[in-house]
C-alpha cells in the first residue's frame, strides 16, 4: 500500500519532469539515482550481518530479467502516452491486475473466488477513476500501453518468483542498473538530453528516483514476500486513486462523483482480497 501512494504521488514529479526532457533521460537518470540511493543501505546492512544469503546467480538472472521487463514496460508507457490520454493510459496498465491471474493459470496457481471478485471490482473503478464518462475509443495509444501492461503483469510475476530466493534489496538495486543502463543507452542513441533541462527538473527526479525507485521499488519487492502476486497486482494499482488525490491536493484537479466511487470500489477490492481463509501462503520472511 505505501508503495502505491508513493508511486501515485511519483505521478505528479513524472508529469513535470516530461515537460523538460524526454522519458528515457528521466528513467535513466532516476533508476540510477535509485542505485546510489540502496548502495549504502546494502553496504550497512551487510556490515550487521543482516542481509539474506543469496545464491549470485540466481541474484545476476533475477536481475537482468526484472530490470529488463521494468526498463521495457516503463518505455512502452511512456510511448503509448503519446497517442493517447493520461487517463486511459492509466487505466489500461492497471490491466496487469487481469493479466497477472491469467498468467498464473498457465503456471498452475489456483485463484480464490474472493481474488475474481476483487479484480472485477478493482477493474471497474479504475475505469470510473481514470476514464469516467468519456467514450473508451481504441487507438495505436491504447494497443502499446496493454502491451505495457501485459509485460508490466510479467515483472510482477518474475517479482514473486525470485524475491523468496535472494535478498530483496540487492535484487531492487540490480534491478534498477539494469534498467537504468539499457535507459541511458536509448537516451544517447535517440533523444540527446540538453543536461541544463536535466537541471531544471532535479527536483521531480531526485523525487522519482529517491522515492519512487529508491524506497518504492524496493518495498515492492519485500512487500510480494507477504502477498500472492494478484493481490499485490491490485494494492499496487491503488497508484491510480493516489495519483488522483496527490493531482487534487497539489495541483488542485477536482474529483467528479464518478472518480470518487471509483476510490471507493477499489478499495473496497483491497478488502475483499485480504479476507482470510483457511489455507494462507507460507512466505519467507527478512529482516531490514
Amino acid at each position: 500500500m505505501l508503495t502505491a501512494v508513493i508511486w501515485g504521488v511519483s505521478f505528479v514529479s513524472q508529469r513535470v519532469g516530461m515537460e523538460f526532457i524526454k522519458p528515457n533521460t528521466f528513467n535513466g537518470i532516476r533508476t540510477m539515482i535509485g542505485v546510489l540511493i540502496l548502495i549504502p543501505f546494502i553496504f550497512v546492512r551487510d556490515k550487521a550481518g543482516k542481509s539474506r544469503p543469496s545464491d549470485r546467480k540466481k541474484l545476476i538472472i533475477g536481475s537482468i530479467v526484472c530490470g529488463a521487463l521494468l526498463c521495457a514496460a516503463g518505455t512502452l508507457q511512456t510511448w503509448g502516452m503519446v497517442y493517447t490520454t493520461s487517463g486511459k493510459s492509466g487505466f489500461i496498465t492497471a490491466m496487469y491486475m487481469i493479466f497477472v491471474p491469467i498468467i498464473g493459470l498457465f503456471a498452475g496457481k489456483k485463484i480464490r473466488a474472493v481474488t475474481v471478485l476483487g479484480v472485477a471490482l478493482a477493474v471497474a473503478g479504475m475505469y470510473m477513476l481514470s476514464i469516467g464518462g468519456t467514450d473508451f475509443v481504441i487507438n495505436k495509444g491504447d494497443i502499446i500501453t496493454l502491451a505495457c501492461a501485459f509485460i508490466f503483469a510479467f515483472h510482477i510475476m518474475a517479482i514473486d518468483r525470485f524475491s523468496s530466493e535472494v535478498d530483496c534489496v540487492k535484487l531492487a538495486c540490480l534491478q534498477f542498473f539494469v534498467c537504468g543502463t539499457i535507459n541511458i543507452i536509448l537516451m544517447f542513441l535517440f533523444e540527446h538530453p540538453d543536461w541544463e533541462l536535466v537541471r531544471s527538473c532535479a527536483v521531480p527526479i531526485l523525487y522519482s528516483g529517491v522515492m519512487s525507485c529508491g524506497v518504492a521499488y524496493t518495498l515492492q519487492i519485500v512487500g510480494q514476500q507477504y502477498a500472492e502476486p494478484t493481490t499485490a497486482s491490485i494494492i499496487l494499482s491503488l497508484e491510480s486513486v493516489f495519483a488522483a488525490l496527490a493531482g487534487w491536493a497539489v495541483l488542485h484537479e477536482m474529483l467528479t462523483l464518478g472518480e470518487l466511487f471509483g476510490c471507493i470500489l477499489m478499495f473496497a477490492a483491497i478488502i475483499i482480497v485480504q479476507l482470510p481463509t483457511k489455507k494462507r501462503k507460507k512466505n519467507c520472511r527478512m529482516t531490514l
